[in-house]
C-alpha cells in the first residue's frame, strides 16, 4: 500500500500517517492482489495549504472495501493528520430456492435460474462423485436447489451462502442430497435420502458442461503427428469455463509449463496428485503453496501451450505415476448409523419442510416450473 500511495504522488509523511491511521482497523499485511483502493486528491484552503508545506493537490481520503460487510475510509482532518473510520453493514441471511431445466450445462442452467456462482460450484462439487457431467446429464434433466444467501439493507443479494438441499433428476431418476453436520465429528457433508455419503477423495470431472474429447492411453498426437501416450483426459469446453480442484490439497505448481501452457498441479493427501493444463488464466491469487478445497475454482479453460483448441487436459498421478482419471478406484463414503442416523433423519425432515415452504427465487425459474414440474 505504501508503494501504491507513493506512486500516486502522496508525500512520504502522509503515506506514513495513512498507514498509522489504518492499522487499528485493517491488517495491511493481509492485502491480496486485486484489492481496490479509491484515492481522492484535492486542494486545501489557503491557510491549511500554507501550513502543510508544498502547494498542489494533496491526498484527502483513501477508501477500501475489505469485505462485503465492511467499508473503511481514511480522511484528512483539518489539522493535517488522517483519521480512519469504518461502516459495518448488517446482512440478512435468507433461504432461497431455484429450479431449472438443463438444456446445456448445469452451470449455465443454474446461473439462468438465479443461483449464485458460489452455490453453483458447491452444487457441482457435491454431485461430482456420483454424476459424470459429460455422460449422465441430458437435455431435459432438472435441478431443484435450496440455498442460503445474504442480502443488504436494500434487499440486494450480495453474498453467497451454502447449499442446504438439492435434487438432480436425470432421465427420470431423482438424486436428492441433504446437508448435514455429523454430531460426533462436527463435520459438514452431503448425504442421500438413505444417509449415505458418497464422497470420494477426487472428483471424476473437475469441470461442468464439457465434452470428453480424448481419453487416457495411446493416441495419434493431433499436433506432433505420431503415436504418443496420452497421460490424461481431455475435456473440450468454451474458453473461460471454470476449472475446479478435484480434491483438497496444496498447489505445487502454478505457472507456464511448455506444451502444457498455463498449468496447475495439486498435491492431495496420501499418494495422489492432479494436474490441469492449457488454462486461459489462473484463479485470482492462486500460486504455489496455496491451499485449495475440493470444488474450488483454480483456473479457466483455454488453449495455451501445445493445443488445437480450448479444452482442459486433466491428469491424475498415483505415487507419481499417471493413471486413468475415469477408472481409478478411490475410497468412497460411509452410511450413517445409530444416533447419527436418527439426527440425520430429523434434519432431513426439517429440510423437506423448508423446501416445501420456500418459493422459487425468480421469474426465470418460475417460468421453467410452469412447463415441467419436478
Amino acid at each position: 500500500l505504501s508503494g501504491l500511495l507513493s506512486e500516486a504522488g502522496v508525500q512520504s509523511s502522509d503515506v506514513q500517517a495513512v498507514l498509522a491511521a489504518l492499522k487499528p482497523l485493517y491488517d495491511i499485511a493481509s492485502i491480496k492482489a486485486g484489492q481496490n483502493f479509491t484515492l481522492t486528491f484535492g486542494r486545501l484552503p489557503n491557510a491549511q495549504e500554507a501550513a502543510s508545506g508544498p502547494s498542489g493537490p494533496v491526498l484527502l481520503s483513501v477508501a477500501l472495501k475489505p469485505s462485503i460487510e465492511r467499508d473503511i475510509i481514511v480522511e484528512r482532518s483539518d489539522g493535517g493528520g488522517y483519521k480512519a473510520s469504518e461502516i459495518v453493514k448488517t446482512l440478512t441471511e435468507r433461504t432461497d430456492r431455484a429450479y431449472g431445466v438443463i438444456n446445456g450445462s448445469l452451470y449455465q442452467a443454474a446461473l439462468a435460474a438465479g443461483v449464485p456462482e458460489g452455490a453453483i460450484a458447491e452444487l457441482i462439487r457435491i454431485y461430482s462423485y456420483d454424476v459424470d457431467f459429460q455422460r449422465d446429464i441430458q437435455a431435459g434433466d432438472r435441478f431443484d436447489v435450496l440455498f442460503t444467501r445474504y442480502y443488504d439493507d436494500q434487499g440486494t443479494p450480495v453474498k453467497s451462502g451454502t447449499v442446504l438441499h438439492a435434487t438432480l433428476t436425470l432421465q427420470g431418476e431423482r438424486k436428492p442430497l441433504y446437508r448435514f453436520t455429523h454430531p460426533d465429528e462436527q463435520t459438514v457433508d452431503y448425504y442421500n435420502a438413505h444417509g449415505m455419503n458418497g464422497k470420494r477423495m477426487l472428483m471424476k470431472t473437475p469441470i461442468d458442461g464439457a465434452r470428453l474429447s480424448s481419453g487416457f492411453g495411446m493416441r495419434r498426437h493431433p499436433i506432433l503427428g505420431f503415436n504418443k501416450m496420452h497421460k490424461g483426459t481431455d475435456f473440450a469446453a468454451p474458453t473461460g469455463t471454470p476449472i475446479m480442484a478435484s480434491g483438497n490439497g496444496v498447489v505445487e505448481v502454478a505457472g507456464w509449463a511448455g506444451g502444457y501452457g498455463r498449468y496447475v498441479r495439486v498435491k492431495h493427501d496420501g499418494q495422489y496428485k492432479t494436474a490441469y493444463a492449457h488454462m486461459s488464466r489462473f484463479a485470482r491469487g492462486l500460486k504455489a503453496g496455496t491451499r485449495v478445497r475440493q470444488g474450488q475454482v483454480i483456473g479457466y479453460v483455454g488453449t495455451s501451450g501445445r493445443s488445437t483448441g480450448p479444452h482442459l487436459h486433466y491428469e491424475v498421478l498415483a505415487n507419481n505415476r499417471h493413471v486413468d482419471s475415469q477408472s481409478v478406484k478411490l475410497p468412497t463414503g460411509t452410511l450413517l448409523a445409530g444416533a447419527s442416523m436418527a439426527a440425520f433423519k430429523a434434519e432431513k425432515a426439517r429440510l423437506d419442510d423448508v423446501l416445501k415452504a420456500t418459493p422459487l427465487v425468480n421469474a426465470v425459474a418460475q417460468r421453467q416450473t410452469n412447463t415441467a414440474q419436478p
